[in-house]
């Protein structure tokens, strides 16, 4: 399956789950230490937010700390949804994949980028489906897709404490639970 569109559905499944929290889970605990709902919800959107600025020429330093600050405002899911679909036409601009945009690790090819941003979507939709007790299955060509290109990354992922290590997964384990593993995901957390 062609990277965008990949990207595209593993994005239209985290907005879809954003679209199903509840007013009263907003501060339910997550799989990501110290975030409740709302804070990983937050985190996504400004990723979205920070994905259109970068893809336009900006540097990190010229973005500054625009984003880190609340992206949800009072109505979380049109943030998510406005967030994504600015996203979504970013990417799909001409020539969008072809780019180098620069982020704090330094000059880094728009489809390298977008593949650190299908996980993000994949990763956090399934922390955000468990969260709130949805269902937690992703799209199966995004988990091929976004595992294919994580298992030659893993080893720089773990070194800059980007995700845990040792969650371990029965050999048996289907290829979503391996890929939550390997981003330090317990497949089986509840909250």
């Amino acid at each position: 399956m062609d990277l965008l569109e990949t990207y595209r559905r593993g994005l239209a499944e985290f907005t879809d789950r954003v679209e199903q929290v509840g007013p009263g889970q907003w501060s339910d605990p997550t799989p990501c230490r110290d975030w409740d709902v709302r804070t990983l919800v937050n985190h996504v959107v400004s990723e979205d937010r920070w994905s259109v600025a970068l893809l336009a020429g900006r540097t990190p330093e010229e973005v500054g700390g625009r984003y880190d600050h609340d992206q949800l405002g009072s109505d979380p899911h049109a943030a998510a949804r406005e967030a994504a679909a600015q996203a979504e036409l970013a990417f799909t601009h001409p020539a969008a994949l072809d780019r180098t945009v620069m982020l704090s690790a330094g000059p880094t090819p728009a489809d390298e980028y977008l593949h650190q941003l299908l996980a993000e979507h994949l990763i956090h939709g399934w922390d955000l489906a468990v969260a709130t007790g949805t269902d937690p299955r992703l799209d199966p060509d995004a988990v091929a897709e976004c595992a294919r290109w994580f298992r030659a990354r893993v080893s720089d992922y773990q070194r800059g404490e980007l995700v845990r290590t040792g969650v371990d997964v029965p050999a048996d384990a289907d290829e979503q639970d391996r890929l939550l593993a390997a981003f330090g995901r317990d497949p089986d957390w509840t909250p």
